[in-house]
């Protein structure tokens, strides 16, 4: 007879699973009391709602205050959240609404999607929804539009009201300029501060650069307004501005509708309101000064409203140190063997941020004619097979992927339809329904994002082999340099990465870089 033994039934629960990981976010977009105490309520809120869950572990509350959720990238809060879901601290968040979490359809859509590609849903609880369950984004993307509307809305009603104080003159000044106080929504002169003010002018005057009274004032230890060092940028900005003559002029600067701010060179309406409030310089002081600015800049080949080194030297913000990032400086050297010279500009601020030191202009042109000279003799065996190479990936490669990945999406498009057939003629559960085409609409959605990754890389890989072709080209009929030429490494050379001061890396615009050892 068989022997039978009986196994004991495993009474663990295999349906047990971990909890969630849930986390809050809030946002209030003024620091008034109100909208503070608003912030105050919404967090006591979330903490006693996630703990209250027994399937829910609270993975913590972020939540911004006093900021504008027309950008994500103006809110910390917001992007140390997406931080630690990519961490993989978090596994689902919960907000107020759509327009507390974003106020612009494409970021909301962009945050939503990266965090559904980490597996992590949101749920939205004025709204009811959850991404986890979405059938689509269209109702996702309606509502957020609706947010950004109607933060449009608010933004041009809030520009309309300042644009009628500007006209009528009741508009206040609230964060005034070095030299003045607020008293009562009015500009009051600050003698301490005023007197500096003078200093500064009477320097300019006097034939002083900016850079030289900026160093004075720190010599000094003279705040300013916001207790760091004094710089040339800061000092120009108070020669250019009128306040200091007692004049006003309101909207100096705009914000369009992408809530991207810029200088008003004349695209809107300017307002000039004369003797707003008591001068500390004169009128002909302060124009005497923006004549000597303005043929400092002259001088030196500086555009008004234009970037101050566009198109003055072939190197200028060319040159990145690759100890701290910061870009080099062009210094003239009154002594020594070599006058013009480019150097750190963190190094020149403090030589304890960054040790690099100065390196001679002509180092630096020896280097390019020899990294030339070496291309235009080896071009066959250096630039022919990598411009043979880009074509192969362009035309082979990529270009598969991309029939391979449409051949993908038809077979979904497919799948969904049989999924439609089979459930309008009863067939199928609208549940059962609903998850499959939820995964394949997933699916589908991913498939596009490789599609679209991919054209960006054979776009990019497009400009790369153009600017190979345009350099083999040239390499190919010219003759050895003797000297260097200064357009034709802006020609060839997106920038200059110094690794010490005995070697340098040329990133060429073909999407190569060559080292090169500089010759002392």
């Amino acid at each position: 007879m068989k022997k039978v033994t009986k196994i004991t039934e495993n009474t663990s629960n295999f349906t047990e699973r971990p909890k969630l990981r849930v986390a809050a976010y809030c946002r209030v977009s003024t620091d008034s009391d109100d909208q503070l105490v608003s912030l105050d309520t919404q967090i006591k809120h979330y903490e006693s709602y996630i703990k209250s869950n027994p399937d829910w572990d609270f993975a913590g509350l972020y939540y911004d205050e006093g900021i504008t959720g027309t950008k994500k990238e103006k809110r910390p809060e917001l992007l140390r959240m997406i931080a630690d879901c990519e961490n993989k601290k978090i596994d689902f968040i919960v907000t107020k609404s759509i327009s507390r979490f974003a106020r612009n359809t494409t970021d909301c859509l962009e945050l939503v999607r990266k965090l559904l590609d980490l597996g992590i849903f949101i749920y939205f609880e004025k709204e009811n929804i959850n991404t986890g369950s979405m059938e689509s984004e269209l109702m996702l993307s309606i509502l957020s539009g609706l947010a950004e509307s109607e933060s449009v809305s608010i933004a041009e009603n809030s520009k309309w009201s300042v644009k009628r104080r500007f006209q009528n003159g009741t508009f206040k000044i609230s964060y005034p300029p070095y030299g003045y106080d607020t008293a009562d929504g009015k500009l009051v002169v600050n003698e301490t501060q005023a007197a500096v003010v003078r200093f500064i002018f009477s320097e300019i005057l006097s034939g002083k650069g900016t850079g030289n009274i900026a160093n004075e004032l720190n010599r000094r230890d003279v705040p300013s307004k916001k207790g760091g060092h004094w710089t040339a940028t800061t000092i120009r900005g108070m020669i250019g501005n009128e306040k200091y003559t007692g004049d006003a002029v309101f909207q100096k600067t705009y914000t369009d509708t992408h809530f991207n701010r810029h200088y008003n060179y004349g695209e809107k309406d300017q307002f000039l309101i004369k003797n707003h409030h008591d001068a500390i310089i004169s009128h002909e002081d302060f124009d005497a000064a923006q004549a000597i600015i303005e043929q400092h800049g002259k001088e030196k080949g500086v555009e008004k409203y234009q970037d101050k080194y566009q198109n003055r030297y072939p190197f200028s913000g060319k040159i990145i140190c690759s100890q701290c990032g910061a870009k080099f400086k062009r210094r003239i050297h009154s002594t020594g063997r070599h006058n013009i010279a480019w150097c750190c500009t963190n190094h020149i601020a403090d030589a304890k941020k960054c040790s690099m030191k100065y390196i001679p202009e002509s180092h630096f042109e020896y280097a390019f004619v020899t990294m030339m000279n070496k291309l235009i003799f080896g071009h066959q065996t250096v630039l022919r097979p990598l411009l043979m190479g880009l074509r192969g990936i362009n035309s082979e490669d990529s270009v598969a992927k991309l029939h391979a990945l449409d051949k993908k999406l038809e077979e979904n498009a497919e799948q969904r339809k049989v999924l439609v057939t089979l459930q309008t003629r009863g067939y199928l559960e609208p549940a059962v329904y609903n998850k499959g085409n939820n995964e394949l609409l997933q699916e589908a959605e991913r498939i596009q994002r490789q599609k679209e990754s991919i054209a960006r890389f054979i776009n990019s890989d497009n400009i790369n082999l153009h600017e190979v072709s345009e350099l083999l080209q040239y390499a190919t009929k010219a003759t050895m340099l003797k000297g260097f030429d200064g357009e034709l490494f802006t020609r060839f050379v997106e920038r200059i990465l110094v690794y010490s001061r005995t070697e340098i890396g040329f990133e060429l615009k073909c999407g190569i870089t060559l080292k090169e050892r500089l010759v002392r």
